[in-house]
């Protein structure tokens, strides 16, 4: 069985439907190629040497087994199938799809159809861009600068933009075999800027926690022991309410549901904070109300270590956080690892994320989604 070989390919596309034709490339590439490892986010820039429509560039990494020969002679089939026509000219042309491969490992080739390096990537802010993305430190084996060295140091001073566009990792990532997902977590964890991206990407229905303007909020994070037992129930009253009038309401034109929370975490948060004889009044109520409402059929949790957590809640700048302790967040994140741990029917997927940053890095985030759709018990 053949080493798999890590190799860099730059996409790019300014005729048609760019996006779609970048989907399709990286999907053909995943099938012909190899297992597509990383991709970087899509970025739009202005054609490069010839006057013509702006381009959506973007770069990925696969793993694959065939030759630097080989895998030439692919992408050249996949271009031709997604209708490039190349031309015998060498002037720069507009193009449905463009393929480079930039490196395959550390290897150095100049024959006569393939020259790897690719030899102008140095050059080029729309291939250096992508690149730094998924692979920062990878050093050139012919100037033996990494990619961030050498993109601080391009001239080329054309504009380039991020878009919000997702390639994905060439298989399709399907959110319509869910009905509801539940994205839950800790204080300053993440879960509304992952709910509301995965609603906006892939056509669910968002339902949000609406609890910013509860009066006892900020008195409970300055007297604990006095507002606790009001700020648990007031909480329990409009979660209960909120949620089953969002998971009632089906939406014809939606392939799912996704909440960033599960009213479940009521009696989490009520556990740490509530006395012994409060807590057990509240579970009385609690587990009526339970008994009615939706369960998701997928129970996603944000894991962040405290001091993440801190610098989370610290940056987002509500005033009444601003004072949470560290052991507070702890006892939470204990709470959830309980629950999961005694929720014998949920299906239960646990995602570190205290490395990620996956509202600015495409690659964290198509990360998660990946762990997402692709999860089976």
């Amino acid at each position: 069985m053949k080493n798999l070989r890590r190799v860099y390919i730059s996409l790019g596309s300014n005729v048609g439907n760019k996006i779609e034709n970048l989907k399709k490339a990286v999907h053909l590439l995943s099938l012909k190629v190899g297992e597509v490892s990383v991709c970087s986010g899509v970025y739009e820039t202005p054609s490069w040497g010839f006057d013509s429509d702006d381009f959506l560039n973007a770069c990925i990494a696969l793993n694959t087994k065939l030759q630097p020969e080989e895998v030439l002679k692919t992408i050249l089939e996949i271009e031709n199938s997604l209708g490039r026509v190349r031309s015998e000219s060498d002037s720069y042309q507009a193009r449905t799809i463009d393929l480079d491969i930039l490196f395959y490992e550390d290897e150095v080739i100049n024959s006569q159809n393939l020259k790897i390096p690719h030899p102008q990537l140095q050059l080029r802010k729309f291939v250096l861009w992508p690149l730094r993305e998924i692979a920062p430190s990878k050093i050139h084996p012919v100037f033996h600068k990494t990619i961030s060295q050498l993109t601080d140091k391009c001239e080329d001073d054309s504009d380039i933009q991020l878009t919000s566009h997702l390639l994905g990792n060439g298989s399709a990532n399907d959110f319509s075999k869910f009905n509801f997902i539940a994205i839950e977590g800790n204080i300053g964890s993440g879960k509304t800027s992952l709910a509301t991206k995965i609603a906006a990407d892939f056509n669910g229905k968002l339902i949000l926690e609406r609890f910013a303007d509860n009066p006892f909020l900020p008195k409970f994070y300055e007297d604990q022991n006095r507002y606790a037992f009001p700020l648990e129930m007031s909480f329990l009253a409009d979660r209960y309410q909120q949620f089953t009038d969002d998971t009632s309401q089906f939406d014809l034109f939606k392939d799912f549901m996704v909440s960033d929370y599960d009213i479940y975490k009521s009696l989490i948060f009520a556990n740490v904070t509530l006395q012994k004889e409060e807590f057990e009044l509240y579970r009385k109520l609690f587990n009526l109300m339970y008994r009615e409402v939706k369960k998701p059929d997928l129970y996603v949790y944000l894991y962040q270590n405290t001091a993440r957590l801190l610098q989370n809640i610290k940056k987002r700048g509500r005033e009444y956080e601003q004072n949470i302790a560290p052991d507070y967040l702890e006892e939470i994140h204990k709470g959830y690892l309980n629950f999961i741990k005694t929720q014998t029917d949920l299906r239960v997927l646990i995602i570190d994320i205290s490395e990620m940053d996956f509202v600015k890095s495409s690659y964290d985030y198509q990360s998660i989604i990946d762990r997402i759709t692709n999860f089976t018990d």
